[in-house]
């Protein structure tokens, strides 16, 4: 039987016809007063269509469209908010403000999911509400930012817990038709497609379009009748667990995504990395520009590094994506081809080293590789990638390793309750909404009556406790549970009783269960009927990861026993929605991660924002944003003989924090409402979430350190015919052939006698030998830093060398001056770098001379 497909669209009345409109861009997942017109429209089937507007405007019923046409007020509200939403469109933004030169600059971002509301669900966890955000932040800020992934027809797996509280998957298959999705088509009306060459099979990709705000999203495809069956089923599910797929979704994410952009007419200056699963877009740019520029393949590298940006989320090395060789091969032997390199030259870029012919590859070091500027998503975390990267810059000390740091934030008109956020625009004033990039608003939080605040949070409170109700209601109804257990969960969490949020990932690195390490205490905790306290937790395990489903299990076992049933409750399928409403209705925000495992988490910033207090282990993104003013930190970091050691002190830790300082200050209200301790703790929190955790600050700190270098990277080496990259390109080569020549002959300090005083100023000569090289190709610079037990040097200063006297045989004389400041063992050595002022310098591992 052959079937014929019509898309039937809503027939909207002519004064209601912009809903359709609205209902198709994103920028209504942070416009509350959207959501409350299309909720007002017709809330059961608004929350029956899983708050997808264009589903629900395909199914609202038309006497109701009618109805609300001839609702004077209804369309007197449709038409604020389209006024609103144009002027935002319109408006200029503060990228375009402050760097006017490169307002038509172009930044492509590539990321494997996208957290952008629970209509749109191509999303698992952290990784994809941060993408989320990022887009969001970037259409607030009007950064010029095009966005690329992939269109999952199932998307992340649904989670249910059986009756022995185990977890069960299940897929729900996704209607892209009544969702906020786009097909792109060409000016015959039919889909664009790509076609990219998977081994030696080619595969289809149509493109759709997601709009977030003035941010396009496009979402590549796979699943259309051009491809066989194996092929299809690479845009099916959210990091499968076969690695045959995965490695064909990361060929269609990087290189099809390339691909897909210059279809759609867009040439990007530079190419953001969100993780190292789009690594293979590095070498499709770099055949691209081969194929169209006739560039040598070093001279294409050359341009695709000083225009990449990196940004890598994983501080534990079993966690970044690798590939078998034999996979590699399969699937991009003829891509080695294509770049006029042999096969294991391609390889070497995922490889630490050539020693090791079974070492896979590795997305992440081949993204380091390829990328002038790379990060970790935290202070910590980019210290601990510098550490856990050391060895691809083998020679540089672990200061040195070219991996900086952007802590994470999140998007504050997303995650604010919407009554929050009108008390806040109501003491914040109009620059709140109006001036995302300027911080300093949020000092005005203190104006707020402790009063009043609490209420709004008092009032957040209220309704997560009966959405919890309504929900674990839900689940038990559908495992079939009797009238009375169903009735008992009316009596499920006390509104006015301290409680406690535990949200994220079920990984065993969470450390989940550390909370119900001593159910004694815990006990006495929640039975105490003067200071009770309630925890709600959520999440999800990996459909592989049996012992995080393990830690989901023994919870469920521990909150199903009588002296907990209704204080502990565990809601399933942990999603966006369900996520807004815990970081709002909460009080405190726990996570217990084992450091430094945690790179950033944003989850506890967003409850921060809602004035929730943080409890956390001093990780990621915590051990910036903790001060006594703030939350509480658990434990103190610090090594441990065994990770058993580690879980016991830092469980103990924990307990002891809730009993002598997070109990005591919540209840410490004498005959108020509130306590007023903890209310200025509460604004302490929102202020330093809206002035350092805001992803439009993460965005500015984007643009300005990578975007904007990179971009004029891209115009410096693309003009006048690519001759700066041909020139560069020149002096690398050069560089190579005789730095094996290049040495430190002789480092002396000709002042010293072995001490010196703080204040002593310190003359140090270096004698370098650079053979064929000259001054200008190198620079030579002086190390001080402290020596530990080791005798390795330590938090170090760098001083550059300047040129005293070069000689006829290739010598050349070096000094620097510079005065003690710290007293203790101190170290000093010298090192020669290759420097072009013309150009970014690589980390080039092999390119450093130390003093021997």
């Amino acid at each position: 039987m052959k079937i014929k497909p019509i898309l039937v669209l809503p027939s909207l009345p002519d004064k209601i016809s912009h809903l359709q409109d609205l209902s198709r861009n994103l920028w209504y997942s942070w416009s509350p007063d959207l959501i409350s017109l299309f909720r007002r429209l017709d809330r059961e089937t608004w929350e029956v269509c899983n708050q997808n507007p264009v589903q629900m405007l395909a199914q609202v019923s038309q006497d109701k469209l009618l109805a609300a046409a001839e609702d004077d007020s209804f369309v007197a509200h449709l038409e604020r908010v389209y006024g609103a939403f144009n002027h935002y469109m319109a408006q200029k933004k503060w990228f375009e403000a402050r760097f006017p030169v490169c307002k038509d600059s172009t930044v492509a971002y590539f990321s494997c999911e996208y957290g952008l509301d629970v209509s749109l669900p191509i999303y698992s966890g952290g990784l994809g509400v941060l993408s989320g955000d990022h887009l969001k932040s970037a259409s607030d800020l009007g950064i010029p930012i095009v966005a690329v992934g992939l269109l999952y027809r199932y998307g992340y797996f649904q989670q249910s817990l059986n009756a022995d509280g185990w977890q069960n998957e299940s897929y729900k298959e996704n209607d892209w038709y009544n969702m906020p999705v786009k097909l792109e088509k060409d000016a015959n009306d039919k889909p664009i497609q790509i076609s990219v060459n998977i081994g030696d099979s080619p595969v289809r990709a149509q493109i759709w379009r997601v709009q977030v705000g003035r941010v396009p999203l496009y979402l590549l495809d796979t699943n259309i009748p051009e491809n066989p069956s194996m092929h299809r089923e690479i845009t099916y599910q959210l990091y499968s667990g076969d690695k045959d797929v995965r490695i064909r979704q990361e060929i269609i994410l990087g290189i099809g995504g390339v691909r897909a952009l210059e279809a759609l007419g867009y040439e990007p200056n530079a190419y953001h990395l969100n993780e190292g699963h789009s690594m293979f877009l590095c070498l499709e740019r770099i055949r691209r520009l081969m194929e169209k520029e006739k560039l040598s393949f070093d001279e294409a590298t050359e341009v695709v590094w000083s225009t990449n940006v990196f940004t890598t989320h994983t501080p534990v090395p079993a966690g970044n994506e690798v590939f078998e060789i034999k996979l590699m091969e399969k699937y991009l032997s003829p891509m080695a081809s294509s770049l006029g390199i042999s096969f294991k030259e391609m390889i070497k870029l995922g490889r630490i080293t050539d020693a090791d012919p079974a070492e896979p590859f590795s997305m992440t070091v081949g993204a380091l590789r390829l990328s002038a500027h790379s990060n970790g998503v935290s202070k910590l975390h980019g210290k601990t990638a510098r550490h856990m990267w050391q060895h691809v810059w083998p020679g540089f000390t672990e200061e040195d390793v070219p991996i900086t740091s952007i802590t994470n934030g999140v998007h504050t008109y997303s995650w604010i309750a919407p009554n929050l956020g009108e008390l806040y625009r109501t003491y914040l004033g109009p620059r709140y909404i109006e001036q995302p990039e300027d911080p300093t608003c949020w000092d005005n939080i203190n104006r707020i009556p402790d009063g009043e605040l609490w209420r709004s949070h008092q009032q957040n409170k209220e309704k997560l406790v009966f959405f919890t109700r309504e929900r674990v209601h839900r689940q038990l109804q559908e495992k079939g549970k009797s009238r009375q257990e169903l009735k008992r969960t009316e009596e499920i969490l006390d509104p006015y009783a301290l409680t406690i949020g535990f949200a994220r990932r079920f990984a065993t690195y969470k450390r989940g269960y550390m909370l119900f390490s001593d159910l004694e205490r815990l006990k006495k905790m929640i039975s105490d009927e003067k200071r009770p306290v309630q925890l709600i937790l959520a999440g999800k395990a990996h459909p592989k990861d049996n012992a995080g489903k393990e830690i989901i299990k023994s919870i469920m076992h521990i909150a199903q026993q009588e002296e907990f049933r209704n204080r502990i409750v565990f809601l399933e399928n942990y999603d966006l929605d369900l996520a807004y409403k815990l970081v709002a209705g909460v009080d405190v925000w726990l996570n217990t991660p084992r450091r430094p495992q945690e790179a950033s988490g944003t989850s506890g910033m967003k409850a921060a924002l809602n004035g929730a207090l943080n409890l956390s282990i001093l990780d990621g993104w915590w051990e910036e944003g903790y001060t006594p003013d703030t939350g509480w930190a658990i434990g103190n970091p610090t090594d441990y003989a065994s990770r058993e050691e580690e879980d016991l002190v830092e469980s103990q830790a924990l307990y002891d924090a809730l009993e002598r300082d997070v109990i005591p200050t919540f209840y410490d209200h004498g005959k108020k409402d509130y306590s007023s301790n903890w209310v200025n703790m509460m604004k302490s929190s929102i202020i330093m979430g809206g002035k350092d955790f805001s992803s439009h600050r993460m965005l500015r700190e984007y643009s300005e350190k990578f975007y904007i270098p990179a971009i004029q990277s891209y115009g410096n080496l693309v003009g006048d015919g690519y001759n700066l990259t041909h020139d560069v390109t020149e002096w690398s080569r050069r560089i190579s052939q005789f730095w094996n020549k290049v040495s430190v002959s002789s480092m002396d300090m000709p002042n010293l006698n072995g001490s010196s005083q703080v204040g002593q100023s310190i003359l140090v000569k270096v004698k370098v030998f650079l053979g064929d090289l000259s001054p200008d190709d190198v620079k030579i610079e002086i190390l001080r830093g402290n020596l530990n037990a080791q005798d390795q040097m330590v938090d170090t200063e760098v001083f550059a060398g300047t040129l005293d006297e070069s000689m006829p045989d290739g010598h050349h004389v070096y000094h620097v001056e510079m005065v003690s400041t710290r007293s203790g063992r101190m170290g000093i050595t010298a090192r020669v770098i290759p420097n072009n002022n013309s150009h970014l310098i690589k980390h080039h591992p092999r390119l450093i001379a130390w003093h021997e």
